[in-house]
């Protein structure tokens, strides 16, 4: 039980987080995607460290949650982060959730609730060698950096998708290192974390994580980015567990199927819930989506908007 709150109250702060941090990154220049120059913009909106302030307490329950139970199960539970977020976009449009909103909250539900009860995420298996550590680490990484380069040749809203899924793979990569953390603290204090290497990658892996989802937050609407974002967290989070973290899933047939099942529910449920009318546009509502134009006319576009 600790857990499920734990990652619900999670869930609920990233949700809130990302609405807020995606109203103020629609309004800094174009001119610094992909820069890091645009997190200092970013720094200088309220609106904008009040959605980070919300997200670093989610990432702080997340924490808790995975020190205590196991990423195959605590990743589940954050992707109901689309959940809030839908809530607050609703009360800020006034947008009802209709047919569409109710069936994406009832599908991304089920498939939660689907996954966990059938696969019953457990820990204690054996952890896995160096080089499966390694390998696992180094196929997310190189997927994230792939999504980047594929996605920098596409226009604003596809963009923003392979740049959320590329920032979703390196927070499911977080999430797993952020398990690896909490155990060395438990068993060799806070001193454990100066002298292993995970807790910087996680650091890494957060920065550059929070580039890419501003950027994609910055260049097209909510629904183009939050969707992949949510959903490839968890995915990425459960392969890592399972590949280097010794997670243990019932591995039945009957307990296979209804976890795919629950996984595809899931990705269902954030499709339609990311689609619906109350997520906010942004700033390319009014852009026509045909007209593609060149990076090295961002700081026109940016002064254009200005």
């Amino acid at each position: 039980m600790a857990v499920f709150l734990l990652g619900i109250g999670a869930a609920c702060c990233l949700g809130f987080g990302f609405v807020l941090q995606q109203r103020a990154a629609q309004r800094a220049p174009l001119a610094d995607f992909l820069s890091f120059r645009l997190l200092l913009d970013l720094l200088k909106m309220p609106e904008w460290l009040l959605g980070i302030a919300s997200m670093v307490a989610g990432q702080v329950l997340g924490a808790l949650a995975l020190t205590h139970g196991e990423v195959s199960q605590v990743e589940p539970l954050l992707a109901t982060n689309l959940l809030f977020a839908m809530a607050l976009s609703r009360w800020l449009s006034n947008q009802p959730l209709g047919r569409s909103g109710w069936g994406g909250v009832v599908v991304l539900a089920l498939g939660v609730t689907a996954f966990i009860v059938a696969g019953r995420p457990s820990g204690g298996g054996h952890l896995a060698s160096p080089l499966r550590h390694w390998l696992v680490f180094g196929v997310v990484v190189g997927l994230a950096m792939l999504l980047t380069a594929i996605g920098k040749r596409l226009r604003p809203t596809r963009e923003a998708t392979l740049l959320s899924l590329a920032a979703g793979s390196l927070y499911g990569l977080q999430d797993a290192l952020t398990r690896v953390t909490g155990t060395l603290v438990h068993d060799g204090g806070i001193a454990a974390v100066f002298t292993h290497w995970q807790p910087y990658v996680i650091v890494g892996c957060g920065l550059t994580g929070l580039l890419l989802v501003q950027s994609a937050f910055e260049t097209a609407p909510l629904r183009s980015s939050l969707p992949a974002l949510t959903a490839a967290e968890p995915l990425v989070g459960i392969a890592c567990g399972v590949g280097f973290l010794g997670d243990r899933l019932r591995v039945t047939p009957g307990a296979l199927a209804w976890q795919v099942i629950g996984l595809i529910a899931i990705v269902v449920g954030v499709v339609l819930l990311g689609s619906h009318p109350a997520m906010p546009e942004g700033p390319c509502a009014t852009r026509d989506p045909h007209q593609v134009q060149p990076r090295q006319h961002l700081g026109r576009r940016a002064s254009a908007r200005h």
